[in-house]
């Protein structure tokens, strides 16, 4: 059976609703950007497709920043004024994005950041990049006080598991996560956003669905169907009844939230394991940032303000003191289509001595242009690292 034969929300089937993101400290609350606000999902989704008009960007940052948590998730680690950062949108922007699986009934210190994406746009402000960092490379992660952490080699999924001990929680975990990719890339970063996966499939759901192209069939990992609804796989162990797989089968279609949200999660069954999954992660946000586009919604502020709303119950952002005004005036030339997919080691397993994942050179060399903001120039000379679109 294949995920298109039901295309019901999982709302009361088991899948839990997307937690409340932790409260920010109140000092650090402040008045939020555009770039802030539309990072992750509806963040990199949003704020790259383009504007909507003046008004209906005012409306948005309105209705933001009553549902949208802000605190400090870049620390160390955010870019300073010598690198570029400020108060204005002179230079090239960089941004971390980070999702997490946090279900209702998990404590806020015990997940991994799953997904870990660098947001580049240049100075030009016409293109955006999207770059995946695998959930396995192996970092160096830095001594981290608020959470008591003494630094070590680790996975760079779990530098943010281990920022977020002690009572750190995401803040903390989104800063050791920052400050270590910082020092292995040397990326400063603009701000940075934490979204759950059932914040993803909410916004999908706010947005009528999707189209996804699925390039390799794969049963799902996570979620089977019980009587025709799809349920998270301990959930359906205890109804006791019949489980039928959800099977992601070869082809374009429209998917719900959760059927796209399955699809992009899935690693294991396939070919490149993790880099397909990046892959289909960053084509999952192109998709959501076309949908936005193609259907209106960011001509329509009430539209705006109600997609704004679903995604910031699941947001926590790190915002700047850039007026938005300037943001929207700056970067209303990028869209969608200028979303350019990139992707680490090629696509493919890069291994140390010790077979532990690890940046080759060509990968190093993107971030230092990145750094440099010669991205443009780099994916011109190594076509290699562009990511396929299905």
């Amino acid at each position: 059976m294949t995920v298109t034969a039901d295309r019901q929300s999982p709302t009361g089937t088991g899948l839990d609703p997307a937690p409340a993101p932790p409260a920010p400290p109140k000092e650090r609350k402040r008045r939020s950007p555009l770039w802030a606000k539309l990072s992750i999902g509806l963040g990199a989704v949003l704020m790259v497709a383009g504007g909507g008009g003046v008004a209906a960007t005012k409306l948005v940052v309105h209705e933001a920043t009553e549902t949208i948590a802000v605190t400090d998730l870049t620390g160390e680690a955010k870019k300073t004024v010598e690198e570029g950062g400020g108060t204005d949108l002179e230079g090239p922007i960089d941004m971390l994005l980070m999702g997490v699986d946090a279900r209702a009934r998990w404590a806020a210190d015990s997940v991994h950041a799953d997904t870990i994406i660098i947001l580049h746009i240049p100075a030009s402000h016409d293109q955006a990049y999207l770059i995946s960092v695998p959930r396995d490379t192996e970092v160096e992660a830095p001594a981290f006080e608020p959470s008591k952490y003494g630094g070590g080699t680790v996975k760079a999924t779990e530098a943010f598991y281990w920022g977020a001990q002690n009572g750190a929680g995401w803040g903390g975990g989104a800063q050791l996560l920052a400050k270590t990719l910082k020092k292995s890339t040397g990326i400063s970063f603009d701000g940075a956003g934490i979204i759950n996966f059932g914040g993803f499939k909410n916004v999908i759901d706010e947005l009528g669905g999707v189209r996804m192209c699925v390039d390799q069939q794969v049963t799902s990992k996570h979620i089977v169907y019980v009587e025709g609804k799809p349920l998270y796989l301990a959930d359906a162990r205890k109804t006791g009844k019949t489980r039928k797989p959800v099977v992601h089968k070869v082809g374009c279609r429209d998917m719900a939230g959760w059927e796209a949200l399955d699809y992009a999660r899935q690693r294991y069954g396939l070919k490149n394991g993790d880099y397909d999954r990046q892959r289909h992660q960053q084509q999952l946000i192109k998709a959501m940032a076309t949908k936005a586009t193609s259907g209106g919604i960011l001509g329509n502020p009430l539209k705006v303000g109600s997609l704004v709303k679903t995604a910031g119950k699941s947001l926590v952002l790190d915002t700047g003191d850039i007026p938005i005004e300037d943001f929207v005036l700056g970067l209303t030339d990028v869209a969608a289509a200028d979303m350019v997919l990139l992707r680490t080691n090629s696509g493919t397993f890069s291994g140390n001595s010790a077979g532990r994942e690890v940046f080759n050179d060509i990968s190093k060399q993107m971030f230092e242009a990145v750094k440099n903001d010669k991205l443009d120039e780099f994916v011109l000379d190594h076509p290699e690292v562009v990511a396929s679109e299905k």
